[in-house]
């Protein structure tokens, strides 16, 4: 008996400690979507690609840095020739005085330093111009990301809001469905006015149940784009954006926000070092070189013993005539400027085309919404009539659920146009590439 009444006291405790810890955490707070955006952002896997770019473009850089060093190598050659030349000898059909090898044999090493190299900074610039549009271009398709986070945010935004219409409706339902049983009980109603109570409050049920479900599966999808735990009945707060939309309505032609342009920026950098490393190329190269090594013969071929060598001194290379080559990838180097300034035109207007609808149907939802409160206290006032004379027995119980059915029809046409509207607000911000907050 003690060691139970001790256990009971340990769960009393530790119930009232858990109910004290939720009491002060409070109620979770409503989701918001420029959270859930910057989430998905931080939470896709390609995240670890800027840092693996980044990486890969330091390893290039530290070989075209090595290439400032001297460069050794090591020669190897052995041949046999089946001729020699042969030097004439001093007496007429007298041997030669020295007939060189047949057999060679050749090792050394080999140091080149190069002196002056006009294509080290450009190839570098170049490679550092790769990482800057490759890093782009991962924005640019990690963009997206938002789009799918705005689908399913609303969609799940929308269906919260049907469930509180409709679960205020369930209660008001519930509760006529008791009164009228009441009335059944006492003969003032008949039992199939009762009947179409229930009918219908299970009718509502059935949609609560699919609305729910529908909205588990948004969040549910919400949960995998943002990579944390969303509870199913999770709040999500409908974001108000008409301060940003009016903001950006007022210098939409000059918004460049889209990753997209930092894309074509980063393109016409590349292709800008890539003239400049055209332009090196064709410019000398000045290098210095030794070699030392063992050969038979060495560098007296009269000699055909093995013996030590030595060399050094210093080479030119320059491509005088390329016939025209470089000029010809330059002007394509030019051409491909031109290329990438007709696709963000063309990106520019398809942005321009997307956001008119967006603009027209911000403008009708708000111009619908001034209109939604009054037919909602409308249809409200007309429910609350036919509830009445259904009461006083005026009416019967199918034309009062007909009444309290347009009701919540209205209803849910204000909640869609609400989120509809928010939704129309993100959907222009995003595609002009500018933050939700």
């Amino acid at each position: 008996m003690n060691r139970l009444l001790a256990a009971a006291i340990v769960i009393d405790l530790l119930v009232a400690h858990t109910a004290a810890a939720q009491v002060r955490e409070g109620p979770s707070e409503p989701l918001q979507l420029a959270t859930l955006q910057r989430e998905a952002l931080s939470s896709d896997p390609r995240t670890r690609e800027f840092a693996l770019q980044t990486e890969q473009t330091g390893l290039r850089v530290r070989n075209l840095e090595v290439e400032r060093l001297p460069a050794v190598s090591a020669l190897g050659q052995s041949q046999f020739q089946s001729d020699v030349p042969h030097p004439p000898s001093l007496i007429p059909g007298a041997p030669p005085l020295f007939l060189p090898p047949k057999d060679t044999y050749d090792v050394s090493a080999r140091v080149d330093q190069k002196l002056f190299d006009p294509s080290f900074r450009p190839r570098l610039a170049l490679a550092r111009a790769d990482l800057a549009e490759s890093q782009a271009r991962l924005r640019v398709a990690m963009y997206t990301l938002r789009d799918e986070v705005n689908e399913a945010f609303f969609t799940a935004a929308l269906l919260q809001e049907q469930i509180g219409a409709l679960t205020t409706t369930l209660t008001d339902l519930e509760t006529r469905l008791r009164e009228t049983n009441v009335w059944v009980r006492e003969g003032s109603a008949l039992p199939s006015d009762a009947a179409a109570i229930e009918a219908t409050l299970l009718q509502q049920r059935q949609q609560e149940d699919e609305l729910r479900a529908t909205r588990g599966a948004a969040i549910a999808r919400l949960a995998r784009l943002s990579g944390r735990t969303i509870a199913a009945d999770a709040t999500l707060a409908v974001p108000a954006l008409a301060d940003l939309v009016a903001e950006a309505r007022r210098g939409l032609e000059a918004v460049r926000a889209r990753p997209e342009y930092e894309q074509f920026d980063r393109a016409r950098d590349r292709s800008a070092r890539q003239q400049e490393l055209s332009v090196a190329s064709e410019r000398p190269q000045l290098t210095a070189f030794g070699r030392a090594g063992l050969g038979k013969p060495g560098l007296n071929f009269i000699n055909d013993r093995v013996a030590s060598y030595a060399l050094a001194g210093v080479q030119l290379q320059w491509k005088a005539w390329t016939w025209g080559s470089a000029a010809r990838e330059r002007e394509a180097l030019r051409i491909q400027q031109d290329v990438i300034a007709a696709e963000e035109a063309a990106f520019t207007s398809r942005v321009h085309r997307a956001v008119e609808f967006d603009l027209a149907a911000i403008d009708r939802l708000q111009s619908a919404l001034a209109t939604d409160d009054r037919i909602v206290a409308l249809r409200e006032a007309v429910d609350r009539t036919a509830r009445a004379r259904f009461r006083e027995g005026a009416a019967t119980a199918s034309e009062a659920l007909d009444r309290t059915t347009e009701w919540l029809g209205a209803r849910f046409a204000q909640a869609r146009r609400r989120v509809e509207l928010a939704q129309a607000q993100a959907r222009l911000l995003t595609t002009l590439g500018l933050e939700v907050r």
